[in-house]
């Protein structure tokens, strides 16, 4: 499946989860620091990513620094398409 804006595809699917519209203005905040996410939320991040884009990744197989930013998140998910 082809996603030819991933990035706002997937900066959408933030908003949407978080309700913090102006996430793609600040891709390489920590969304933990900034109570964005935590680990509940981080949980339903992996799971709308796969619904969305068939991308799998485990709440164990990553570090939170590894994804704690949007940008860090559009990161993981081009490396697994």
């Amino acid at each position: 499946m082809a996603h030819e804006n991933l990035d706002q595809e997937i900066v959408d699917l933030l908003v949407d989860l978080t309700g913090e519209d102006e996430l793609g203005d600040y891709r390489d905040v920590d969304l933990f620091e900034e109570e964005v996410l935590d680990s509940l939320s981080a949980i339903e991040v992996l799971v709308a990513l796969k619904q969305r884009f068939g991308v799998s990744i485990a709440p164990t197989e990553l570090e939170r620094e590894e994804m704690n930013s949007v940008n860090k998140i559009i990161e993981r998910v081009r490396e697994r398409l």
